[in-house]
């Protein structure tokens, strides 16, 4: 039997699935399972039907389930905008021939304004959305990833909640957005504090990163660059992937002298770590096999089965947070880190396979339970430590981490750096709201196998400079270009006035601006190979304009108008108004 729910006052909610009850709290749609026959909940469990909601010439942003993953463009020609979306032959979380799903929330950007269609919470389920188009128009249909989960060993038969939001401006949608997902999922403490300043390995080092390459580097931090308060030591430390606390042979004397030795610097230690992997030749995995993920066969899961393999060491294995020994095991591993160690961050990367389907010690625990488990054990044993999640599942991780990157890795070269701009731009609306937002590290210095120009490393910083959010340097700092230190300090400097993110007014992602003070705003300008060759700023009182990176001022008299041209091709701007304000 269907039913309509009003939820909008120009739009109706059809219920289109008899084994779950739809009921409207407040503004907020809200779902749970009722049928009398329990049956395994498909991968397709439809929801809800909103009707003839999308114009064919919408723009449209859907996120992704995980975090190189968001879709955008029109209903007729949708764009992924990373490299990896969740239908491609890699990661396989849905087949590449079915509908075009947006995870997490859709936005529609129309003549009639902007409406998000987004799911409030994400405690067992993915929820997901679909276009439709029938005979009267563009439908958006709802669903949740039952994951083939039985009810009989459910605690609750509540599934997830969410929403439709309407709104004359982007910023107010999202700004209501986040106020219903901190209801179901609270943000930690982290949020609210400074995003971080510092230096990681990972970019100026990769795998290859020795003990004594992290002290060169935070020794140059503490004569030259006082400002970058924090060290992240990534990938390359560890003996094998799964063993976090066991060195390799790089790091003579072990990881905890060297962040001693940083700590000693005056500079804050962070570390990396894949929590829910390990490779074969790990001792965890050859000691522990009854810990893992498993094929209904009995078989031992590889992440490669079912999706992408992982980018080195290889077979990857996925730890089964379901099982109590293992919850152990990682709150151990990260409070010795925490406690003996004396590490204050936590970079926790390939979190998304965490939440990979299997069979597992808890039946009935869908992957999304599984990694939240996981999470709470790493949190407790995290203390007081700041969370970063990476290479995530995006709405699992909500009010579990502190900070989430949201973009792919950074490289030298100007494709990438567009890339993962737009990533970076579409989900900034989550700085200090959901988590501190992590744009990736700054490279402004070329290495001697990867290298990008001038022109790129500007567009680069501009992205940085609008993005707020951590700044850390992913450059060798002994081998900082001039460029690539000057940029450094106007980004910090930029960091200490206001740690907010630009505030974008469309989905084209051209133009965000940033409050600096009562009399100054950011204006970051940004142009993909677009038709304009020139942006109209306007401000409500004359102002004077400048150019933020030169200081070149751009106007003779004060205006309230400014043109400021702009290059063909991908290009950026950064331009200050400072308002003349009227006189009380």
């Amino acid at each position: 039997m269907t039913e309509y729910i009003s939820v909008l006052p120009e739009l109706d909610a059809l219920a289109i699935n008899p084994d779950i009850e739809i009921k409207l709290e407040g503004s907020e749609l809200t779902c749970h399972y009722r049928s009398v026959f329990p049956r395994a909940l498909p991968s397709q469990t439809a929801l809800l039907r909103f009707e003839n909601q999308v114009e064919t010439g919408a723009q449209l942003l859907g996120d992704g389930f995980q975090m190189l993953c968001q879709t955008a463009g029109s209903p007729t020609a949708l764009v992924d905008v990373g490299r990896c979306p969740d239908n491609n032959a890699s990661y396989r979380l849905y087949p590449q021939d079915a509908p075009k799903r947006f995870y997490n929330y859709l936005v529609v950007e129309q003549s009639t304004g902007f409406q998000l269609y987004g799911f409030t919470s994400c405690h067992r389920f993915a929820g997901y959305f679909e276009l439709d188009q029938t005979h009267h128009g563009i439908d958006v249909v709802a669903y949740i990833d039952g994951e083939e989960s039985e009810p009989q060993f459910w605690e609750t038969n509540q599934l997830e909640s969410l929403v439709v939001i309407h709104g004359s401006s982007l910023e107010s949608v999202y700004e209501r957005y986040a106020q219903h997902i901190a209801n179901h999922h609270p943000a930690r403490s982290g949020v609210t504090q400074s995003s971080p300043i510092g230096w990681c390995s990972w970019y100026a080092y990769y795998a290859e990163v020795t003990k004594q390459n992290v002290i060169d580097n935070t020794q140059i931090m503490t004569e030259q660059l006082n400002d970058l308060q924090w060290v992240l030591l990534d990938d390359g430390y560890q003996a094998f992937m799964g063993d976090w606390l066991t060195p390799s042979d790089k790091f003579e004397g072990g990881v905890k002298s060297l962040i001693a030795e940083i700590r000693a610097q005056g500079r804050k230690p962070a570390i990396w770590l894949a929590p829910f992997i390990a490779q074969a030749e790990s001792e965890i995995f050859q000691q522990h096999p009854e810990w893992f993920l498993k094929h209904p066969s009995g078989e031992l899961l590889k992440a490669e089965d079912i999706t992408y393999g992982g980018w080195r060491c290889t077979p990857w294995y996925i730890l089964d947070a379901t099982h109590p020994e293992v919850q152990a095991h990682l709150t151990r591993v990260v409070k010795v880190m925490r406690e003996e160690w004396g590490v204050e961050l936590f970079k926790l990367d390939a979190n998304y396979w965490g939440t990979l389907k299997g069979v597992r010690h808890q039946r009935g625990a869908t992957g999304i339970e599984a990694y939240r488990l996981g999470m709470a054990a790493i949190n407790e044993g995290a203390g007081d430590a700041l969370v970063l999640g990476c290479n995530a599942p995006m709405w699992p991780s909500l009010g579990l981490v502190d900070a989430m990157r949201v973009s792919d890795d950074v490289e030298r070269h100007v494709e990438r750096f567009e890339q993962i701009a737009k990533e970076t731009f579409y989900r900034s609306w989550q700085h200090q709201r959901l988590w501190l937002i992590d744009p990736d590290c700054a490279t402004f210095t070329s290495l001697p196998n990867q290298g990008a120009d001038r022109s790129a490393y500007e567009f680069h910083r501009n992205v940085l400079l609008a993005a707020g959010g951590l700044l850390l340097s992913g450059d060798p700092l002994p081998e900082l270009t001039p460029f690539a230190e000057e940029t450094l300090a106007r980004l910090i400097a930029r960091q200490h006035q206001t740690s907010r993110a630009s505030v974008f007014s469309s989905l084209t992602l051209n133009h965000a601006t940033l409050k600096l003070s009562e009399e100054r705003r950011l204006h970051s300008l940004f142009h993909y190979n677009d038709v304009v060759s020139e942006y109209t700023l306007t401000t409500e009182f004359p102002s004077d304009w400048y150019d933020f990176w030169t200081g070149e001022k751009l106007n003779q008299e004060p205006a309230q108008i400014q043109i400021v041209p702009i290059n063909q091709g991908l290009s950026s701007r950064a331009v200050v108004s400072i308002v003349h304000l009227p006189v009380a």
